[in-house]
């Protein structure tokens, strides 16, 4: 007799709830990212992220959404709730068909267990990785520039 193992969408929300969101699937990679632009996003020293395909996305409510360029010199989007301020997700170009759900808005956040770190020549020294998971100077798909 085999088990079966149950699977249970991702869901999330903003800080005011305006938007809400559910992933249909299991995460592709969970990791945490201490580049500036992560750095800047959460006001701390790195954000944790649940990656998980596009199609397997709905979201409702209204949100609005910033582009600027990345590590990987390609634009990312971040898409937020325009009411409170809470980023929800982002898709990076460099990974397209990706979207990176941020851990910390699911309603069960404890599901995520990230797998590594990037980015982690940019960790402050109040934030250091774990030493139990990978880490990666920069991004693990493109070479390592320190």
């Amino acid at each position: 007799m085999t088990t079966r193992r149950v699977h249970m969408p991702l869901t999330g929300t903003c800080l005011c709830g305006a938007v809400q969101y559910e992933a249909s699937t299991e995460p592709l990679f969970s990791s945490h990212c201490y580049c500036a632009d992560c750095q800047k996003e959460t006001g701390g020293g790195h954000l944790t992220i649940a990656a998980v395909p596009d199609a397997s996305v709905k979201i409702s409510g209204a949100t609005s959404t910033f582009t600027k360029l990345g590590g990987s010199g390609q634009p990312t989007e971040r898409t937020f709730c325009p009411k409170c301020g809470s980023t929800i997700f982002s898709r990076p170009s460099a990974m397209a068909g990706v979207t990176m759900l941020r851990a910390g808005t699911l309603n069960n956040p404890s599901r995520i267990a990230p797998s590594m770190s990037i980015y982690t020549s940019r960790a402050q020294p109040w934030d250091q990785p774990s030493a139990n998971i990978p880490g990666f100077l920069e991004s693990p798909s493109r070479p390592k520039e320190i």
